[in-house]
């Protein structure tokens, strides 16, 4: 394999991923395999296996197996296994960061940050199945109606490749809570952190065959888990086009679907909130995780009062992001995550220099002459229609533009087809909830950035997504719910017929 030249590459790389099909490392059943490359050289380090439909129905086959066994398992003993993995994740923090960074192009000191939260997500989930109950409906004295769970049966779960190993944790910690059996689908960028999982799940004693990886190209081996009939759920997150693709596939099976995709998020600032705090919000929300997260206030609605100042702030803070090396703890932006994706954001900044004023990066760094390193970058004066308003650039690319007043403001925020999130800005709180329940997203934040209790719902309306996971929304979509309705009493059945 080719040698990354910059020296962050972690010691011992696996030259191969292979699948993880019924507790056993596997290559694909036609033996075919696709290169794997790292975003600051764009080499290829290592070879995955290339998942088609026999080694989806494989890893079918073996979860169905392991269903009966760990869907009877106590909420207790489930919730006792996700607490191991949850350990065995924090010891591998560095590990998984080292991975993650490599892979990815995230950030070191972002990365580390992802292994954490990944390990809350199954300690949370642990928590969550053994605290929930059912629910009881009594009928007066005659009738008691009662509620019981029951996993929905093996789930399928495709995930992005930004932040990939936490995402994975996301979807895996509460079907395994709710005791569904699973088959994972990792991105076919980001394959190099889910190679940690096997270990981690055999010694956290997760049974054989209760996870199963299945690698390769979206439309392969993700095609495949869809429209295998014996996978009653699909999880998603990613882009909106493959999202809608998705469902109407699903659709055939009458399958459960969960989609979060793309956003636009409105940032939505009023000339009287704290704008030094706002700034610092502004410019981590839209550049952390080298600007590739869905929920990134990539729209900046500043009131007209403090436009040009706050532009001018905004710029003078891009220019002076340090973007470098992934591995280096002082770099804040890193390598976008693949070459193809760094030429489709290098095409929107080529399209925004024709739509609106290029105010700050738009380039690469000069002391980076390789690899995928674009400096932050600020357009100003966009217009409503400009392709960089309304598109999702999934980048540390940002657009900014003027509102007049309250309603502009919000008629500004809600003319996109996206839906996902949205952050307000002022010191008057009367207005700041009336903005916030006018905003056509799932998810507003007043006077933060993107700080998110787990306990809460997340997801999108219009084009970024359906349903809601998170919390006990989360058991909610990998559970089914039946009723039993009890007569306590002598039934008074109508007697149709009797005379």
């Amino acid at each position: 394999m080719t040698t990354n030249p910059t020296g962050q590459r972690p010691a011992d790389l696996p030259e191969r991923i292979r699948h993880w099909i019924g507790g056993e490392l596997l290559d694909s059943a036609d033996g075919r395999t696709f290169p794997v490359c790292d975003p600051v050289s764009n080499a290829p380090y290592a070879t995955a296996a290339a998942g088609a439909r026999d080694d989806v129905d494989r890893a079918v086959t073996a979860a169905r197996a392991a269903f009966p066994a760990w869907s009877k398992l106590g909420n207790r003993e489930r919730a006792r296994v996700l607490y191991r993995i949850a350990d065995a994740v924090e010891a591998r923090e560095e590990r998984l960061a080292a991975l993650e960074t490599f892979d990815s192009g995230l950030p070191i000191t972002q990365a580390r940050g992802q292994a954490r939260r990944a390990a809350e997500n199954f300690r949370y989930f642990g928590d969550v199945v053994v605290a929930l109950g059912e629910e009881a409906f009594r009928a007066g004295d005659q009738q008691i109606n009662y509620v019981v769970r029951s996993p929905v049966g093996v789930a399928g779960l495709i995930t992005p490749w930004n932040t990939p190993f936490m995402l994975e944790s996301w979807k895996l910690a509460p079907a395994l809570a709710s005791g569904c059996t699973l088959v994972l689908k990792p991105a076919e960028w980001t394959p190099l952190s889910a190679s940690l999982w096997p270990e981690i799940l055999d010694e956290a004693g997760v049974p054989a065959g209760v996870v199963n990886i299945v690698h390769g190209i979206g439309e392969e081996a993700g095609q495949a888990l869809v429209d295998h009939p014996e996978v009653p759920l699909i999880s998603f997150t990613g882009s909106t086009d493959t999202g809608r693709h998705i469902v109407r596939s699903s659709a055939t099976h009458l399958k459960t679907t969960s989609m979060e995709l793309g956003g636009k998020s409105p940032v939505v600032l009023f000339a009287d909130a704290d704008l030094d705090a706002a700034l610092d919000s502004v410019v981590f929300g839209v550049f952390s995780l080298n600007g590739e997260r869905c929920t990134a206030g990539s729209r900046v609605l500043v009131e007209r009062p403090v436009y040009e100042e706050f532009t001018r702030r905004l710029a003078e803070r891009a220019e002076r992001v340090k973007v470098g090396l992934p591995a280096d703890p002082a770099t804040e932006v890193g390598a976008l995550v693949h070459a193809e994706h760094y030429a489709r954001v290098l095409e929107y900044v080529e399209i925004g220099q024709q739509e609106a004023k290029l105010v700050a990066g738009g380039a690469r760094p000069a002391h980076l002459p390789e690899g995928n390193y674009l400096q932050p970058t600020v357009f100003a004066d966009v217009a409503r229609d400009a392709r960089i308003f309304q598109e999702e650039i999934f980048g540390p690319v940002v657009a900014v533009a003027p509102f007049d007043d309250e309603a502009e403001a919000v008629e500004l925020a809600n003319a996109t087809e996206y839906g996902l999130a949205a952050y307000v800005w002022t010191s008057d709180l009367k207005r700041a909830h009336r903005v916030a329940h006018a905003v056509e997203s799932g998810m507003v934040w007043i006077n933060s950035h993107n700080v998110r209790d787990l306990r809460t719902p997340f997801g999108g309306v219009k084009s970024s997504g359906l349903g809601r996971e998170g919390g006990a929304h989360s058991i909610d979509f990998y559970t089914e719910s039946k009723i039993v309705h009890v007569m306590l009493g002598e039934p008074h059945t109508p007697r149709f017929g009797a005379s």
